[in-house]
């Protein structure tokens, strides 16, 4: 099985020191492709460079370029020239991490929502999918993204983790859809058990959002307690009891959708 992890935080600390190994793990586990995901005008210049240096051929390793909204805040003048400037690199195959956060809010709501719209703009112009993150924010965000649907390519809402009028919702603008280990929590993410057999194929993608979201049905775990790409087949496996699809069907459609998402090259 050939699997694409959609987000993955390597330039995180964590990481740090261990990019190499963390990688060769992925590829043995059977994850041939990563984006790399841009949180910030910083980060995402780190995801950028990372995946220069870990894939100078281009095949394995892309990033996204954005600004989360916890750091909506930080969104100046300058921001959307410094983010244009990181969409004209091939391996920057995305906007975002962008969107709402109404659950912690470190950003004031209005700040959260210029910040969103500013990249959303810049993805249109560039004729870039769109890397989402919502947090409690379904209603003011779905207003959002329809207004500017009909001018973007695509759109992932990432880490889902809403309920089924969020999930909905999200499936009427023809957004994607990317799971990640929140379903192996059964304390938390037992809801999407019975949600995730209603996402299409062809607008459903797997992710670990690593080091974040370790997956709870994980054995052994790491005794690190960091999630790295390698357990994306442990998101795999629960989706796929979920969804009443083998192991091999599920990897073999989410694969093909990542690659038409993000336009991924192929991998030999």
């Amino acid at each position: 099985m050939q699997l694409i992890d959609i987000g993955v935080n390597l330039s995180n600390p964590r990481f740090d020191g261990q990019h190499e190994a963390v990688l060769a793990r992925a590829h043995q586990a059977g994850v041939v492709q990563m984006v790399l995901t841009g949180t910030s005008l910083a980060s995402s210049e780190q995801a950028l460079a990372l995946a220069l240096q870990h894939a100078p051929e281009g095949q394995r390793l892309f990033s996204t370029a954005g600004v989360h909204p916890h750091e909506a805040s930080n969104w100046g003048a300058d921001s959307a020239r410094q983010l244009a400037a990181l969409l004209d690199q091939r391996p920057v195959v995305a906007v975002g991490e962008c969107g709402l956060d109404f659950n912690r809010d470190f950003s004031p709501r209005p700040a959260q929502e210029a910040a969103f719209e500013a990249q959303l703009a810049l993805a249109a112009q560039f004729q870039r999918p769109v890397f989402v993150h919502e947090r409690d924010a379904f209603g003011r965000l779905q207003a959002i993204i329809k207004s500017f649907r009909d001018q973007l390519p695509a759109v992932v809402v990432h880490c889902f983790t809403g309920e089924r009028q969020a999930l909905f919702g999200y499936l009427d603008l023809d957004l994607h859809i990317g799971i990640t280990g929140w379903i192996c929590d059964e304390r938390r993410g037992g809801h999407l058990h019975g949600l995730v057999r209603n996402i299409p194929r062809g607008r459903l993608m797997l992710e670990t959002d690593a080091p974040y979201l370790l997956p709870r049905t994980l054995r052994p775990k790491p005794k690190n307690g960091c999630n790295e790409p390698a357990f994306l087949p442990e998101v795999l496996r629960e989706v796929a009891r979920h969804r009443g699809e083998t192991e091999h069907d599920l990897a073999a459609h989410t694969t093909a959708c990542a690659k038409l998402f993000f336009n991924l090259p192929g991998v030999d």
